[in-house]
């Protein structure tokens, strides 16, 4: 089932977000004031809507708790990223993620609610997607057009099973190629050794495979 998103503020960051999301087959709402944008992205997105973001009632009448995870990308606009954030938790959104641009607005949007908030010189649109897109994602690298790696924590089916018994080569066509768990190093791991929740594993799949 894929996941729902908002994504609020349509700038560089948040419009190379949003498209990458749809890309990969989530169900992405966009948001921004400037109609122009919104005509140029309503093919790139499930549903496009064009409102006042630093407006209350505005940001309500979205129905915001009908997303699975809410993103505002005003980095810009302090006021209107803090209230988006207040009112999506408010009405129930599992997880809001939120734009920075700096230090201190990071931990008000923290303190406001935000679950994540992010830097969007430190990581671009399609790897934030990637890890949106699964939650357990913890880091992901491009290697080409085509392989990715990524850092995860084992899905919760795969607790308590080996690779040897899952075979995620043969059922998923990813690669588990280390793991690790808190304070060690990266090691292989034996295959016959069943996977425990804190454990992290290092995996190589393909672009068109969802982990």
């Amino acid at each position: 089932m894929s996941k729902s998103i908002a994504i609020l503020g349509l700038g560089k960051y948040g419009r190379s977000l949003a498209e990458q999301l749809y890309e990969m087959g989530a169900d992405v709402l966009v948001v921004d004031k400037n109609r122009q944008v919104i005509d140029d992205i309503a093919d790139n997105c499930t549903s496009a809507v064009c409102a006042n973001l630093a407006d209350e009632d505005a940001v309500v009448a979205l129905g915001l708790k009908n997303m699975d995870i809410v993103v505002t990308a005003m980095g810009g606009n302090f006021a209107a990223s803090i209230m988006a954030v207040a009112v999506a938790k408010e009405e129930g959104v599992p997880v809001v993620v939120a734009k920075s641009s700096s230090n201190r607005m990071a931990s008000l949007l923290k303190k406001v609610g935000a679950d994540k908030v992010i830097d969007p010189e430190g990581e671009g649109g399609e790897r934030s997607a990637r890890i949106l897109l699964s939650m357990a994602f913890k880091d992901f690298f491009k290697l080409d057009d085509n392989m990715y790696l990524i850092q995860m924590s084992p899905k919760k089916d795969w607790i308590g099973k080996s690779l040897a018994s899952l075979e995620l080569r043969q059922t998923m066509k990813v690669n588990v190629i280390a793991a690790k768990k808190k304070g060690e190093q990266w090691h292989f791991i034996d295959p016959n050794e069943p996977m425990t929740e804190e454990m992290r594993l290092l995996i190589a799949t393909d672009k068109k495979r969802q982990i």
